[in-house]
């Protein structure tokens, strides 16, 4: 669903850009109607309004019925004096957040990842992570490569993927892997779900991949309602006490570990999931027919350690 979303989204957004003058000048006059302005300086970088965005939107996608949208935030980008909206694509197959830039002039929309550049393009991503990596971890901690995954247990997209991801992991001993939180907001149980999914690690390593292994398992059966009776059986299931983990998962302290790795997460740039990085590398639209190139990429990596 990620891949497809997306590359509609891409698709349609690169085909709009010729008509990005008309649309916002359109936008403008629904923003003057509602008292609103059009756009908004923000140190150097000039945002567009939200009803500048929701104008664009519905002019690129307003033909699809089955397609809504919701604006998460339009802030500076951290490079270029540009702005950096982010949006929520629902349709039947589900939900993603997706992001697109606007140009000074606010007449032109940039689509497509902004990849780090310089002799050393990863070590930035990299260095931060190895400061801020909390989550359960397997492999060697003096592993030259280590891999770490943002996931969210409610997300269909990081289901589909942990089988090629355990394949990846368990034919690269010599790799670290690390899984970190990110509950999208978008979810209704993930966010209780990375709450349990800490406590359960906290109290057993072991336990914890098993933990993430049947809930993914049983995803389909977890709602809102029961999430809480759900997640309390999967932990006791996995080898630790349901009880325990269940008032672990509402305590405060638990919030704040799940929001300090989500905060990592955006500190990254995340922004769906899942997204691996190996060795600071970012591999996002996790695709499983590509597992070969995956452990191309650990392999170069951990020759480029040593």
């Amino acid at each position: 669903m990620r891949n497809a979303i997306n590359a509609v989204f891409v698709l349609l957004l690169a085909a709009s850009l010729a008509a990005q003058t008309n649309t916002a000048k359109t936008a403008s006059a629904k923003t003057e109607k509602s008292g609103g302005t059009a756009s908004e300086k923000t140190g150097d970088v000039k945002l567009p309004s939200e009803a500048t965005v929701d104008s664009f939107l519905q002019q690129t996608f307003g033909y699809e019925s089955d397609l809504s949208w919701k604006i998460s935030s339009i802030k500076p980008a951290p490079y270029g004096g540009i702005a950096e909206v982010i949006v929520t694509l629902a349709s039947p197959q589900g939900q993603q957040a997706m992001k697109f830039y606007v140009t000074p002039d606010g007449e032109h929309a940039l689509v497509g990842d902004v990849i780090p550049f310089g002799a050393r393009p990863f070590d930035p991503v990299r260095n931060t992570l190895d400061k801020g990596i909390t989550g359960p971890a397997r492999g060697p901690k003096d592993a030259p490569v280590t891999i770490v995954e943002f996931g969210d247990l409610q997300c269909p997209a990081c289901k589909a993927a942990q089988p090629t991801i355990e394949k990846l992991v368990a034919e690269e001993p010599n790799a670290r892997f690390v899984f970190q939180n990110f509950p999208l907001e978008m979810h209704n149980w993930a966010a209780k779900g990375a709450a349990y999914a800490d406590c359960v690690a906290r109290a057993s390593n072991d336990a914890f991949w098993k933990f993430v292994s049947k809930t993914y398992e049983t995803q389909s059966d977890i709602t809102a309602a029961t999430a809480d009776e759900k997640l309390t059986a999967l932990a006791e299931g996995a080898g630790v006490k349901g009880a325990d983990i269940a008032a672990c998962a509402a305590k405060p302290e638990t919030k704040a570990r799940v929001d300090a790795s989500v905060a990592l997460g955006k500190q990254v740039d995340i922004t769906g999931t899942p997204t691996l990085f190996i060795n600071g590398r970012r591999v996002g639209n996790f695709d499983a027919r590509m597992v070969d190139t995956y452990k191309e990429l650990v392999e170069f990596a951990a020759k480029d350690a040593r």
